[in-house]
């Protein structure tokens, strides 16, 4: 079995991008990894070329700046990147650069992918997600936060990224049947160092909104104030994956959140008492969950 990593960056330094930590995270499974390294105003080739260059495979891109409805210049800069992994690849795993996978689940992953890698009615396999804000310390616990989404497929050129890079189609906009996992993505996009976190919000949004609406609702600070947008939150008492450690400890910002003051929708309520007591999820899929029988099992 031969796996690809793939995804895409640009101006990772500016905008204080774990990219280096998202590609480390994933590459001790992968065979090859190919980056989209757009046109930056930093270090960011630099930064990529100083990953393992026995697997690092680097497509130079630019960027166009003319995609700025729903964020479609994400998607086509992680088709790019897919367009450029082995034709013998079996699965494409795609990372963010906000994205890592704790090395405790490498092992079922790969199992996964080893299991699933001849059931050919699986398109790809579905990752948990725990979104971190403000704090590493912190994740969110509301249903705004998207809770699954897609991250290894199989490498059918059908395939697209769909939208704003969230997750993948094919075909004639159809959704993948998917496998899910026991396995999470930590998701790190909400935990920068504020004036970072500032820039990004300030220069991002143009890839969804036009800049009447980004002058109009982009608050402009020197350094973001994780404090006027939070919402309901629950700490985080494990371990972060160890590729995450040294950026963890040069951390120089404070954010706390008092969990008292959590305050839970009722629309947030009664989604969670028909998920815990009926299993009805009004979560947003972008996929399809295939039954697969495995030794006279059924798997979901």
């Amino acid at each position: 079995m031969k796996i690809s990593g793939f995804s895409f960056i640009k101006n990772a330094l500016i905008y204080d991008y774990p990219i280096v930590e998202a590609i480390n995270s994933i590459l001790p499974i992968c065979d090859e990894f190919v980056v989209a390294v757009g046109e930056s105003n930093d270090e960011t080739l630099n930064l990529i070329q100083q990953i393992d260059p026995n697997k690092i495979k680097i497509i130079k891109t630019k960027w166009d700046e003319s995609l700025r409805v729903g964020g479609r210049v994400l998607a086509v800069e992680t088709d790019k990147a897919f367009a450029n992994i082995s034709e013998d690849s079996d699965w494409a795993f795609y990372i963010q650069g906000d994205e890592v996978v704790h090395e405790k689940y490498l092992d079922t992953i790969y199992d996964n992918m080893m299991r699933f890698k001849d059931e050919a009615c699986i398109d790809g396999l579905l990752f948990k997600y725990l979104h971190f804000y403000g704090s590493y310390d912190y994740v969110g616990a509301s249903s705004n936060w998207y809770n699954q989404e897609i991250r290894i497929i199989r490498n059918d050129k059908s395939i697209y990224s769909y939208k704003d890079a969230q997750g993948f189609r094919k075909g004639d906009n159809v959704k993948l049947s998917v496998q899910p996992i026991d396995a999470y993505i930590y998701h790190y996009g909400w935990v920068k160092e504020p004036k970072a976190m500032q820039r990004k919000q300030e220069h991002f949004n143009k890839y969804w909104h036009d800049n009447k609406w980004v002058n109009e609702h982009v608050l402009k600070a020197d350094a973001f104030d994780y404090g006027l947008y939070v919402k309901e939150l629950r700490p985080f008492i494990e371990k972060h994956p160890k590729v995450m450690e040294k950026r963890i400890e040069l951390k120089n910002w404070k954010f706390d959140h008092d969990i008292s003051l959590n305050r839970m929708t009722l629309k947030d309520k009664s989604k969670e008492f028909l998920k815990n007591y009926f299993r009805i999820d009004f979560g947003y899929k972008n996929y399809k969950i295939e039954k697969v029988r495995k030794n006279g099992d059924i798997h979901w």
